[in-house]
């Protein structure tokens, strides 16, 4: 008999435990979600409750981006089905909080006299993520799925030749395809690692489709027609006029733009003949150098104006002198440091992933990483010791010191004042890479100025910026479309192409179908990144030079000047860096620049010397491109 009393009272004091450890964690978890008060008429907000939301905003944000960008940065540079749903986890609890969030501020939109810096706050609330989540649950968790499912695709992506038989010979990843096409001029070969790398998108065009439904429905949860309207809302102008200004700023473009296609299209005729590359045509996008015909800085010994000119090429430089990835990095922090900005943490030495590892898939497309928005920098990339590469480390550079200069304000204002200002900042930094600061730090043993050097090195840099402009229209005009549902099903990799011989002048190798899917050839697309930044961060890059410049002292053509080493452009620099989002962007251009409107003036007043070669060039070739 005492044993069974003695047993009944374990199961007593179990139950008990657990009843006890329910009824806590219930009333934990009331007690950190929000009072739903919205709809109580009776209830009068102030500033002061405003504040207060506010202040628990930043600090929950700041904890679950944290979460989730460590767990992305393990699964981009570990790649299993492990990190994948790791990812998925923490996307999908940031998705909730945000969604949670964004329904408790709704109750503050009657609060009078509410100051700007908290306004601005609530607004930013709103549109803080690109791939905003739907109130149901079950539909959030699965945009989570597909969204890291997505991106391994892309990660683990690879072309593999096969022998006659159908055996694997060997598999190519992204970077190693992107290798090819940096130095390859066989036609044929262009032709099949094209072919063979878009590929990769096929099997996401069902998977993608349904992000852009969960996404959709996000955004209409949180008051937004659709995902583009969303994301144009991040520009402190409404959506319509937004658009018209993207089409403002490529007008200004575009005649720069049609000159560098001719020539480009005449020189590529010249060599693969014109049945290849018609003079009157689209330009065929494998043959441009780039796997995604973006840039075209790759095929400059194919179009150089004066082959025997010296122009900047420091590859020779860095193989011979055997840089390793870490040194790279540490010049373009050198840049950086010589304006004013402290030096990268002893962290991010340690924690950056700066070549691919063995043994392991992993992504190596570049990208910087704020891991706790707090000081924990780091950039992800496979590093080459080639000149492109050297830009790319200064372009995700200018990522990191924005990072640095904004960390102590709050969480809501930690971005870029708009995502075209964190796109340019390091691109700013790679116009002052001249021949004379190149010699400078010996990575040129002479620096020609003469006119056709001139001619050279603008035609080798418009190949890379002047040839990227459509590219970077293009891919969010054919998303802004899709979500908008101006696209059909049964039209999506049409309206693609579409768009990029209507504004790129190009087209595909071979003829595509719905069955192909080669937006999602470009890792922008799966990992759902927005793309206009990168064509607005075009603009402000030289817009900011300028400025830069100036404040430098700097007398003579824009395209000479350095600002290395002067601390009055990096006092000013430094000033627009830790306003991070705090203000509406005009505000901090105004703060390089003195101009609160975006222009492209400054990139027509940088090329000057090249258009004026290009037009001259042109007078026999019948420029322009008639799409069928």
């Amino acid at each position: 008999m005492s044993r069974s009393w003695s047993f009944l009272k374990v199961i007593f004091v179990m139950l008990f435990s657990c009843l006890f450890s329910v009824v806590a964690q219930s009333a934990e978890q009331s007690a950190s979600k929000p009072v739903d008060t919205a709809n109580k008429p009776d209830v009068e907000y102030t500033v002061e409750d405003v504040k207060k939301f506010l202040d628990k905003v930043n600090l929950t944000l700041k904890k679950a981006f944290s979460e989730r960008e460590r767990a992305s940065f393990v699964n981009l540079t570990y790649i299993t089905d492990d990190t994948n749903e790791l990812v998925a986890q923490a996307t999908e609890r940031t998705m909730a909080l945000i969604s949670s969030l964004n329904k408790e501020a709704q109750k503050f939109s009657k609060v009078k006299k509410l100051p700007e810096d908290l306004k601005r706050q609530l607004q930013l609330l709103k549109i803080i993520e690109s791939m905003p989540a739907p109130d149901n649950a079950l539909l959030r968790s699965e945009l989570a799925q597909l969204s890291s499912e997505l991106s391994a695709m892309y990660g683990k992506g690879r072309y593999c030749q096969k022998t006659a038989d159908g055996k694997i010979k060997k598999c190519y990843r992204s970077d190693e395809i992107q290798k090819i096409f940096a130095t390859e001029k066989d036609e044929a070969k262009l032709k099949e690692f094209w072919v063979g790398w878009h590929h990769v998108g096929a099997d996401m065009r069902k998977p993608y489709l349904r992000l852009v439904e969960l996404m959709n429905q996000g955004a209409k949860d949180n008051g937004f027609l659709d995902v583009s309207m969303l994301w144009k809302a991040n520009y402190d102008m409404p959506a319509d006029k937004f658009e018209a200004e993207t089409d403002r700023l490529w007008t200004q473009l575009k005649p720069l733009y049609d000159q560098l296609h001719c020539y480009v299209r005449s020189q590529l005729s010249s060599r693969y003949g014109k049945d290849k590359v018609p003079v009157d045509g689209l330009i065929p996008a494998h043959l441009l150098g780039n796997v995604w015909a973006q840039e075209w800085n790759n095929i400059y010994d194919l179009v150089a104006p004066y082959p025997r000119e010296p122009s900047i090429n420091v590859d020779k430089t860095l193989a011979s002198k055997k840089y390793t990835p870490e040194q790279m990095v540490k010049m373009g922090e050198t840049f950086f440091t010589s304006l004013g900005l402290p030096k990268l943490p002893d962290t991010f030495w340690t924690r950056s992933m700066l070549k691919r590892p063995e043994g392991r898939d992993v992504e190596c497309h570049a990208s910087a990483w704020d891991i706790t928005m707090n000081g924990d920098l780091r950039i992800k990339m496979c590093i080459t010791p080639t000149e492109e590469h050297l830009i790319t480390i200064h372009h995700e550079l200018g990522h990191v010191f924005y990072y640095q200069q904004y960390k102590d304000i709050s969480t809501l204002f930690q971005q870029g004042a708009n995502d075209g200002f964190h796109e340019g900042i390091g691109d700013t930094i790679t116009l002052s890479m001249t021949p004379a600061y190149l010699k400078k730090i010996d990575l040129l043993s002479s620096a020609s100025e003469s006119e056709k050097s001139l001619i050279n090195n603008q035609m080798k840099s418009a190949l890379e910026k002047i040839a990227f402009l459509p590219f970077g229209l293009v891919l969010d005009k054919f998303r802004w479309e899709l979500f908008s549902g101006r696209i059909k099903n049964g039209q999506v990799n049409t309206r693609f192409w579409e768009l990029r011989k209507k504004y790129q002048g190009i087209e595909p190798p071979v003829v595509r179908t719905e069955d192909d899917f080669d937006a999602g050839a470009k890792y922008h697309i799966p990992a759902n990144t927005p793309y206009m930044r990168y064509f607005l961060a075009r603009i402000l890059q030289f817009q900011m030079h300028r400025g830069l410049c100036k404040a430098a002292g700097h007398k003579g053509p824009i395209h000479t000047c350095s600002i290395f080493g002067n601390q009055i452009a990096g006092d000013k620099l430094k000033q627009m860096l830790a306003m991070g989002a705090s203000k509406p962007w005009p505000e901090a251009l105004a703060v390089v620049t003195g101009e609160k409107k975006m222009d492209a003036k400054a990139i027509l007043e940088y090329y000057q010397p090249l258009m004026t070669w290009l037009q001259k060039q042109n007078q026999k070739q019948q420029c322009g491109f008639s799409v069928k």
